[in-house]
């Protein structure tokens, strides 16, 4: 196992607020995270430090043996995928889905003048098919239910094949069997011994795919706890995080919860 994110106190403050507060936290190349807290919590700024997108305030961050500060940033981003809602809003609704995914091969979202060969086609192409896209290659990305429209920014996140996965809130938005079906895929894609590193923030334990194996908890910036999953997400656990009693339960691999 080799690491590929190493957190040392890492904080982060903008415009003299305190987002996160030394966070200390190591992810090798065969684990799966998962990262919850609530809202205001940090799990979307951590995750752009795990991207190379911002830098810390204080303490360090090395990604893929590279030390933000030090490293070339947009080297290093290559080396990452990286799927976000915002993401929607800059693929243009005319792109094929064939182009949308293919761009990611130069870090774009519109096709434009660059030139790809056979095999970035071939290789997009069996990436639609993984994710259940194959049909849609050549429709308007606008067109999309909103479902197809998440699957193929996780379709983008792993045409360059990255050594990390970074996923913020992948099925967010979405109604019960677009949510269920991708959730199952991204389960899938977790549990084969080729994938990346990945690293996911939700809001929901119901989204949380089964072949993850390690949790993150969040709170005001400050890690309550992580570790195993089973280890960390546990009812006292997430009812100390969220500030209500909550009760945990587990089946086949994935979680739910409701009020004590």
């Amino acid at each position: 196992m080799s690491l590929t994110l190493n957190f040392n106190d890492v904080s982060v403050t903008r415009d003299g607020k305190s987002i996160l507060q030394n966070v200390s936290w190591r992810v090798t190349d065969s684990q799966r995270w998962v990262i919850i807290g609530p809202n205001g919590a940090g799990k979307t700024t951590l995750l752009r430090v795990a991207a190379a997108q911002i830098q810390p305030t204080t303490g360090t961050a090395e990604i893929l043996g590279e030390k933000l500060g030090r490293a070339n940033v947009f080297e290093l981003r290559t080396r990452v995928g990286f799927a976000s809602s915002a993401l929607v809003s800059r693929i243009p609704n005319s792109e094929t889905v064939l182009n949308a995914v293919m761009t990611a091969s130069y870090a774009i979202t519109g096709r434009w003048k660059e030139t790809y060969e056979d095999i970035d086609e071939r290789r997009a192409r069996r990436v639609l098919s993984e994710w259940n896209l194959a049909e849609h290659a050549d429709r308007a990305f606008g067109t999309l239910s909103d479902g197809e429209q998440k699957r193929v920014q996780l379709a983008r996140s792993v045409m360059t094949d990255p050594e990390l996965l970074l996923l913020d809130e992948p099925v967010a938005s979405l109604d019960l069997g677009a949510r269920e079906q991708t959730v199952s895929l991204l389960g899938e894609y977790a549990s084969s011994d080729s994938a990346p590193a990945m690293v996911m923030v939700t809001h929901h334990l119901e989204e949380i795919p089964s072949g993850f194996s390690h949790a993150l908890l969040l709170n005001a910036g400050s890690v309550v706890a992580q570790g195993e999953i089973d280890q960390v997400i546990t009812s006292d656990r997430l009812s100390d995080t969220f500030g209500f009693a909550l009760e945990v339960t587990r089946n086949a691999g994935r979680f739910s919860v409701r009020a004590k």
